[in-house]
């Protein structure tokens, strides 16, 4: 089977030459996100690491869509924070996201985060997410 790519306007077009997601055998892997909305192509609440962590999520949500997945088919998500000190506030914002969309009885993905330098100053997060197709 051969790989394929997964686009959605629902999401921010990639900023550079790759794609929202790509698939192979039944594994799809989303690029980076950001809190871009993709209407205005603009980093929403700039400083408000809550509301750009809930954006990021729901562009991860909507490539997940467009490839036939959703949130109970996400194996590992991958937190990228531009400051560590933005960690307490992501965290909730995240908690609270997959809460209203997983099953109690479900497992929540697995998850790494970690601080760095992310490509806009007024980028405060990006998340990237390894799911199966569903």
């Amino acid at each position: 089977m051969s790989k394929t790519s997964v686009h959605t306007d629902n999401a921010p077009a990639p900023a550079h030459s790759f794609p929202q997601a790509a698939a192979k055998n039944g594994i799809l892997q989303v690029s980076g996100q950001g809190p871009v909305d993709p209407v205005s192509n603009e980093d929403v609440s700039p400083g408000d690491v809550r509301t750009q962590t809930t954006r990021t999520l729901q562009n991860v949500e909507a490539i997940l869509t467009a490839a036939g997945s959703g949130w109970g088919d996400v194996l590992m998500l991958r937190v990228y924070l531009a400051s560590q000190d933005d960690f307490p506030a992501m965290n909730e914002a995240y908690a609270a996201y997959l809460a209203e969309r997983l099953g109690s009885d479900e497992v929540a993905p697995c998850r790494t985060t970690v601080t760095v330098g992310l490509p806009r100053p007024t980028m405060h997060v990006e998340i990237d997410a390894l799911a199966v197709q569903g």
